[in-house]
């Protein structure tokens, strides 16, 4: 009877004061991650016994499930236009884009329980929204065979996503429904700061946590500045406190680190290069792969504390350098779009590394590298974190784009660019682009053959648009966003990624044996073109051998020619 009343009590307190769940990891002693219907789980127990959690079902991923969004503040509410007026700071923190490397969602489980306990203080003034598993497809995934050098868990998701893409390439190309979903949060929410935790590759060394701040001569303004001189320096010093030598992502990829090694530059195709785009302080923490799980995991808890911590502190500074940056942006005249390492320029961080070394391979007999831990060292090293603008473009008044170009103004509609329709068919003067050169690779990358090395001219035409064409002025603060987007010569633009490439194939065409009539009528109506082809064969003598080339020079130079032919479908309005 005694037992049975016993346990009939111990029902009770649990019902009225419920025990926040565990988590696999600390289970585990810190040897395993949950899979994904587990996460979920969890996190929705948590919803359910806290207030201060709100776990939020978004869009749609490749995977069929819809991403997850969990809201933490202290008073519960998750609408984020109260959250702004209520002048609170909010981190995006993103977890599992690579599934394979797991810390963030751990270590977000650990860090979010902590504060429903009370175990840790979330300040009044800030909110972190969280999503649990960017990449569902890859956690579903599952294998204790996946990322071989990595020192756990013992099991763990596929750094593909559902369709084998990359996330960390596809925010701006957005092939995924994952990365149109996370487009969606992103913009929804308008974070101060962003958070993408990873787990990097690479040499050996002593640090268990090292950090990508992005580029901060590429954020610019007051938030580049800030960036570099105070956020990126408190996060260091507070890691510190906390027991934490943080050092740059060692972007050396040879064995001697130890010579320094340019600052990662995050462009816009990665999270954190994205989230720059709008003016928001990111990041991409990325733990050491050859350390024990439960010491990376323990390593991003305390980073995203030192983030909390950070941000709450100099929550006004933060805003400041935002709003005055969203602000510039709107008028800002010049901007760079591509961007060239200034090795005249860097600082010295503290590295701590092991002495590398090379010895025979047992598996080919040739020399392999090694690195020996039982030689640590400790050195200043040059990180070469300055970068200069190299081609740089004016900002026009605005761009138009015809609506058959669909898949790019869905695009620009989802990161909310304002754009305007033609009520009727105008006739407008615009500056018009003329591709002259490209490259495209040979290989695909991330479903794409990407156009580089991209040469223009210009010309200045008028032209009629239709009814339902689309005008996007450039006075908003999306600007930054669109330059980097629309103007083809810029690294992550659409045109890189393809979305134009019906331009660069000729449609119409002639049969030889008609043609000839008509150029021979028409060089006689215009003896300047017939001026030209002879200036050619003069001075061209394979071209001068080619009866066809001659005759192709003819349609090319002739109105029979298509003017849409290498003509960049995006129009720049003075």
């Amino acid at each position: 009877m005694k037992t049975l009343f016993l346990s009939f009590f111990t029902l009770l307190t649990l019902a009225v004061y419920p025990q926040n769940p565990i988590t696999l990891f600390e289970k585990s002693k810190g040897t395993q991650t949950p899979e994904y219907a587990a996460i979920i789980s969890w996190w929705q127990k948590l919803d359910a016994q806290s207030g201060k959690v709100k776990m939020l079902s978004m869009g749609m991923t490749d995977a069929g499930f819809p991403l997850h969004l969990v809201v933490v503040g202290n008073n519960g509410d998750y609408n984020f236009n109260n959250i702004r007026k209520n002048n609170k700071r909010i981190i995006l923190i993103n977890n599992g884009i690579h599934p394979g490397e797991p810390d963030g969602i751990d270590a977000s489980m650990l860090l979010v329980r902590d504060i429903v306990d009370n175990k840790l203080s979330l300040p009044d003034n800030l909110v972190l929204a969280i999503i649990p598993v960017y990449n569902i497809g890859g956690c579903l995934n599952r294998s204790a065979n996946y990322r071989v050098d990595q020192d756990g868990p013992e099991e763990f998701g596929f750094r593909g996503n559902g369709q084998n893409l990359d996330l960390n390439r596809d925010f701006i190309k957005c092939d995924s429904r994952n990365a149109r979903s996370f487009t969606e949060i992103f913009q929804w929410v308008q974070p101060d700061v962003f958070l993408d935790n990873h787990v990097s590759d690479g040499a050996d060394y002593q640090h268990i946590m090292t950090l990508i701040a992005t580029q901060h001569s590429k954020l610019g303004g007051e938030t580049g500045a800030y960036m570099n001189k105070s956020f990126e320096p408190g996060l260091y010093a507070s890691m510190k406190e906390k027991g934490y030598d943080l050092i740059p992502y060692v972007n050396a990829f040879g064995e001697t680190p130890e010579n320094g090694w340019p600052e990662f530059f995050d462009s816009p195709r990665y999270g954190s290069g994205y989230a720059a785009l709008w003016q928001t302080f990111s990041f991409i923490a990325e733990t050491h792969m050859l350390k024990p799980y439960q010491q990376r995991v323990t390593a991003t808890y305390a980073l995203m504390k030192s983030f909390i911590e950070f941000t709450s502190a100099n929550s006004s500074a933060i805003k400041s350098a935002r709003e005055k940056d969203i602000d510039a942006v709107k008028t800002q005249t010049l901007f760079p779009l591509t961007w060239k390492l200034d090795r005249t320029r860097y600082s010295e961080r503290i590295y701590k590394g092991y002495k590398a070394g090379h010895k025979p391979s047992e598996v080919s007999g040739q020399s392999r590298l090694y690195y020996d831990r039982t030689q640590p060292f400790e050195t200043k090293v040059k990180f070469y974190n300055y970068y200069l603008p190299d081609l740089m473009v004016n900002k026009p008044a605005g761009y138009i784009i015809p609506r058959g170009w669909w898949k790019v103004i869905e695009l620009l509609k989802l990161n909310k660019v304002k754009m305007i329709q033609f009520g009727k068919d105008t006739a407008i003067s615009v500056e018009v682009y003329h591709i002259d050169d490209y490259k495209s690779a040979a290989r695909p990358y991330e479903m794409h053959h990407m156009n580089n090395e991209v040469k223009v001219s210009t010309s200045v035409q008028t032209l009629t648009f239709r009814k339902g064409d689309y005008f996007i002025p450039m006075n908003q603060a999306a600007n930054r966003f669109i330059i980097e987007t629309l103007e083809p010569q810029a690294q992550d633009s659409y045109f890189a990624w393809n979305y134009f490439d019906g331009i660069l194939g000729q449609k119409e065409g002639y049969s030889s044996y008609v043609f000839e009539e008509t150029a021979t009528a028409y060089l006689k109506d215009h003896p300047e073109l017939k001026l030209m082809l002879e200036e050619k064969k003069q001075n061209d003598s394979v071209f001068a051998k080619s009866g066809r080339a001659q005759l192709n020079f003819v349609f090319e130079h002739s109105p029979y020619f298509e003017p849409d032919y290498l003509r960049y479908p995006v129009y720049r309005v003075y």
